[in-house]
């Protein structure tokens, strides 16, 4: 049986993107486990391929916590970059104006899927002074040169463990050649260029610019996450994550400045998450299936039942997301809260939060330190649910209480009343209902099948009990 001291004995091996090897999790200076979450482009709202990375990130951080791993997490938002700035415009809206309505969505989205906050969620443009310095210190070392155009460029040359991230292979580039020279922010992968660090001031920015030792204008997307990450979290840190889109050239142009600037490896770690399909296709605006958190609500889904979905699938394969998994995922969800009812609050509270003492959820936390297994956790937490009859009653409690220890630890809802009432029953259908029930009290069975079915129609169900019924929503609300 697992106890407080025990669990904390355990050990997460999680895939390491840049070696392709598995490493045990631990802080590096023995005390604070610090990492860095590539946060979001508050450009417009996240879509639920986004959010698949934050809650993932989300239960990495839960689970080293629950193994008593204290820990740092900083998750930037980029408030600056090409996309905001165009945007912006197009609204007519400053850019502080535009992305902070966006950022305030992506808080409020995070907090409904139960996404902890960071310790620390710094804004890019808040931090340009840090990035000036860290250009500075890239062209004092022959790192960076300032072009003809006016803009600062990365010598990729320079560096020549460029691509260790991706694997990509460096023949072919041009030392300092002009016609290789990329002003965009993002870049396919075919393309091998000296990036911008600091990109001059041009008309279509507007009012967007600042001055430097090179002239107005703005940083370059991927140096405003190396500044801030060596801000908060030293030059040298315990971990990187972010979606598995980022590994290039994002996250390979943060290694190759960070690392030519200080000598130093920059994080030890790199925790990559896969993309979300729809329907078997890749997500997309010209396919209609980039889905936001708001359009699963307004489908009658709780944004529990999403989380739950998004842990379905191993953080490093693409899972399909489709409206009838997510309809499973829900409906699953709700069985597997049924088991944690009547847990005491103050009881879970004062135990302490990794103080697991039932076997029969042993093999979930086995599977999540497998490299973050959540889909085998949740597979073997159903298979371990159905035991819990056999129990007596006095480990029936236990067993519950620790499933509610566990469904915090996936950052999913435990207190299963609170989650029921939540949904507000219009009056109509609380008539619909009564009605329903007279004519079943009166044996009216043709009647009440009817009603059942008239209420189905509506979107609602209705479950009888002893001394009365229960209504909730259909298509999954949890």
């Amino acid at each position: 049986m697992y106890t407080a001291a025990t669990v904390s004995k355990m050990e997460l091996s999680l895939r390491n993107t840049l070696t392709r090897e598995s490493d045990v999790i631990g802080p590096l200076d023995g005390a604070t486990f610090r990492f860095y979450c590539c946060g979001p482009t508050v450009y417009g709202p996240a879509h639920i391929g986004n959010l698949r990375t934050f809650v993932l990130q989300d239960v990495f951080r839960r689970f080293i916590e629950s193994l008593g791993i204290e820990t740092c997490h900083v998750r930037n938002i980029t408030d600056v970059d090409d996309k905001t700035i165009r945007e912006s415009q197009r609204s007519g809206l400053s850019l502080q104006e535009f992305t902070q309505q966006w950022q305030r969505k992506f808080t409020n989205d995070c907090q409904a899927l139960n996404i902890l906050p960071p310790a620390h969620e710094p804004s890019a443009v808040a931090h340009i002074a840090d990035q000036i310095r860290l250009i500075e210190r890239l062209i004092d070392q022959g790192h960076a040169y300032q072009a003809e155009n006016g803009s600062v460029y990365f010598r990729i040359s320079s560096f020549k463990e460029y691509g260790k991230l991706s694997r990509l292979k460096l023949s072919g580039i041009q030392k300092n050649a002009s016609d290789r020279l990329v002003d965009n922010d993002e870049y396919d992968k075919e393309s091998w260029r000296d990036f911008a660090l600091w990109k001059t001031w041009k008309s279509e920015d507007g009012p967007n610019r600042w001055e430097s030792p090179w002239g107005p204008g703005r940083p370059g997307w991927h140096i405003e996450c190396s500044a801030m990450s060596m801000h908060y979290l030293g030059e040298s840190f315990d971990l990187h994550s972010g979606g598995i889109d980022l590994i290039f050239p994002h996250h390979e142009n943060e290694i190759a400045q960070s690392e030519a600037a200080t000598g130093k490896p920059f994080a030890q770690h790199w925790f990559h998450i896969a993309h979300l399909r729809v329907n078997g296709e890749k997500m997309s605006k010209s396919l209609g299936n980039l889905y936001t958190l708001d359009e699963v609500v307004d489908r009658g889904f709780q944004p529990a039942a999403l989380r739950y979905l998004l842990l379905s699938g191993h953080y490093r394969q693409p899972l399909n997301f489709t409206w009838e998994s997510l309809a499973a995922a829900a409906s699953t969800l709700r069985r597997i809260l049924g088991h944690a009812e009547g847990v005491d609050p103050e009881l879970l509270e004062n135990a302490g939060d990794t103080s697991l003492e039932t076997f029969i959820f042993n093999p979930v936390l086995e599977a999540l330190c497998e490299d973050l297994n959540t889909p085998k956790a949740l597979g073997v937490l159903n298979v371990g649910l159905q035991g819990l009859k056999a129990l007596d009653d006095g480990a029936q409690q236990a067993a519950r209480r620790d499933l509610a220890r566990i469904l915090q630890m996936l950052g999913l809802p435990w207190q299963f009343q609170k989650s029921r009432t939540e949904t507000r029953v219009p009056p109509e259908v609380e008539a619909l209902a009564l009605q329903r029930e007279k004519a079943r009290i009166a044996h009216k069975w043709d009647e009440a099948d009817l009603l059942r079915e008239a209420l189905l129609k509506q979107g609602w169900e209705v479950r009888d009990e002893v001394g009365g019924f229960e209504i909730n929503r259909t298509e999954g609300n949890v």
